[in-house]
């Protein structure tokens, strides 16, 4: 039997098209850049959530020198507000890089570790990937991982 994903997603052609609480969660996350420790891939990367409660946290990527164990932005992010927000869920998340010549999306391992956030909150996460001038909006981790792992 054939089966079809649709995802949907939004694509803006500049970022004046996102809404201002995304711009302002798109600009935080640029701003998470510079406290990145990409010292070996050269590929800094910051991230930026906005709790419920409206509170901005930030992370970035930290690469160490047994390259390549280190940690991505979104992941450092993601255990940080659990641990230290425990009640205060999760409703978007921003992605930015350098270089960003192109939007930035995460990597396997993030998309898991956001859709196992969103499981263990019961509530969508909308990810805003941005890069280049423009981003990509998906309303829920699932559409960034549509075949996921489950224990």
């Amino acid at each position: 039997m054939k089966t079809k994903f649709e995802i949907e997603y939004f694509h803006a052609d500049s970022l004046d098209d996102l809404s201002p609480a995304d711009r302002e969660l798109v600009t935080e996350a640029e701003n998470a850049v510079k406290k990145a420790y990409a010292a070996y891939s050269k590929f800094s990367v910051g991230a930026a959530a906005r709790l419920k409660s409206g509170k901005i946290l930030h992370g970035a990527n930290s690469e160490s020198e047994v390259f390549p164990s280190g940690i991505c932005a979104e992941r450092s992010l993601l255990y940080y507000a659990e641990a230290n927000y425990p009640d205060d869920k999760i409703e978007s998340l921003a992605i930015a890089s350098n270089p960003s010549e192109r939007e930035c999306y995460p990597c396997g391992a993030c998309r898991q570790v956001i859709l196992d956030v969103q499981r263990r909150q019961d509530s969508p996460i909308r990810v805003i990937m941005s890069g280049g001038g423009t981003a990509s909006v998906v309303e829920k981790a699932e559409a960034l991982l549509p075949f996921t792992f489950r224990l």
